[in-house]
């Protein structure tokens, strides 16, 4: 059995992220190391006074060195991993995950109780991603208890994120166990069918949080011309033609990103011409697009992660505000602006200053329709608020 081999004090005054049960310590909040625990290996978190408080995984490499498994003195072993994935799973169809959905996430990382690790369904493929040291150090038995808790053909790890070098380690892809994953797997999102590249695909293969934003758009897509931006395989856009959209421009820099679009319209048998595909850099195309002043009903702006940093943040804002301008810019009078970041470390408000910046930079006014997060299959922990990590407005220009 794999016990805990240490403990870390906190500095005084840096105790009350604990005490309101913030997953993470940070490096420069511990005072000092008892023994000598090694990456990934459970131990205690105590006050200055040397009150346990709780248990987490180290790790040595990372600013965060210690993440939360529970706070309180307990032992971390496969039946804790097997409790902690077990009611993951049980939440997400007590929350009535669609009988006509088979890709969603089974797990949320921190915000089920798992810190650093992320598993997501894909009709009978599981997808794993291990992003820290203390899931990577217990990754057998977590393995093992998913397989008895989910029947799959196989299991394949999308450990590729650039949060695993912050931690220390390697790259990791491949099957883990069971059938090797045919290159493209069908999935069912309610109403609509895509083709998912789970092996290279972006993410774990498909963006699964924007689900309920897909659906949302159709609703206000009959009739409209949509300009699609940063499209990937054309999510939005299927479910824009699928509402009844006229017409609807997917601009990508992929262009394997952008035949699989084409795929997914053939597959729901649309009529691929409502779809056109722009293969190009987006900022660009968007200003082309402003001075030879075309028009769109609906622009759809999901750009991927621009600050990696803290220190990424203003470029990063000088990016959607740039973006969201020019769809400003773009749309015609009484038109909706579906606008997001998926960027954790770009706050709400922050956000929407920067949409109202663009907006008037634009010379137009709008409104907050509604605002726009991830699916209810990625929920977030009341005491971790980073995990609500995709940020979204629905807007309406006056006219």
């Amino acid at each position: 059995m794999k016990r805990s081999l240490g403990s870390i004090v906190m500095k005084k005054g840096r105790y009350a992220s604990v005490v309101r049960h913030h997953p993470w310590i940070f490096s420069g909040a511990i005072e000092k190391v008892i023994g000598n625990p090694g990456p990934g290996e459970t131990v205690s978190v105590r006050s200055e006074d040397g009150a346990i408080s709780g248990v987490g995984a180290y790790s040595p490499f990372s600013q965060i060195r210690v993440r939360f498994w529970a706070f309180k003195d307990r032992e971390i072993d496969n039946s804790f991993f097997y409790e902690r994935l077990k009611a993951a799973i049980k939440s997400r169809f007590d929350l009535a995950i669609p009988s006509t959905t088979n890709a969603y996430r089974l797990v949320n990382a921190e915000s089920d109780g798992l810190p650093g690790l992320v598993i997501d369904r894909y009709s009978n493929f599981l997808v794993c991603q291990f992003l820290s040291q203390g899931v990577e150090y217990w990754r057998d038995g977590i393995i093992a208890q998913l397989i008895s808790l989910v029947p799959n053909q196989g299991i394949f790890e999308r450990s590729d994120g650039d949060v695993r070098q912050k931690e220390g380690l390697e790259i990791k892809t491949g099957l883990i166990i069971g059938e090797k994953p045919p290159n493209l797997i069908e999935i069912m999102e309610e109403g609509c069918k895509f083709l998912v590249d789970i092996k290279s695909g972006h993410k774990t293969g498909f963006y699964l949080d924007q689900r309920e934003n897909r659906i949302l758009l159709s609703r206000f897509s009959e009739g409209a011309r949509i300009l699609n931006c940063f499209s990937y395989t054309g999510g939005f856009a299927v479910w824009a033609i699928k509402g009844g959209a006229r017409e609807v421009i997917n601009i990508d820099s992929s262009r394997i990103a952008l035949d699989l679009a084409e795929e997914n319209a053939r597959i729901n048998n649309l009529d691929q011409g409502r779809m056109q595909n722009i293969h190009g850099d987006a900022f660009k195309i968007l200003r082309e697009f402003t001075n030879e002043r075309e028009k769109f009903d609906i622009v759809v702006l999901d750009p991927p992660k621009f600050a990696m940093s803290k220190a990424g943040l203003p470029v990063a804002a000088r990016g959607y505000k740039d973006i969201n301008l020019s769809a400003f810019k773009l749309l015609r009078p009484g038109g909706l602006l579906f606008t997001f970041s998926c960027s954790g470390l770009m706050q709400h408000d922050l956000f929407q200053k920067i949409v109202f910046d663009a907006a008037i930079d634009a010379e137009t006014e709008a409104q907050i329709i509604t605002r726009l997060t991830q699916a209810k299959d990625h929920p977030t922990a009341l005491n971790f608020p980073e995990g609500t990590y995709l940020k979204g407005l629905m807007c309406r220009i006056s006219g």
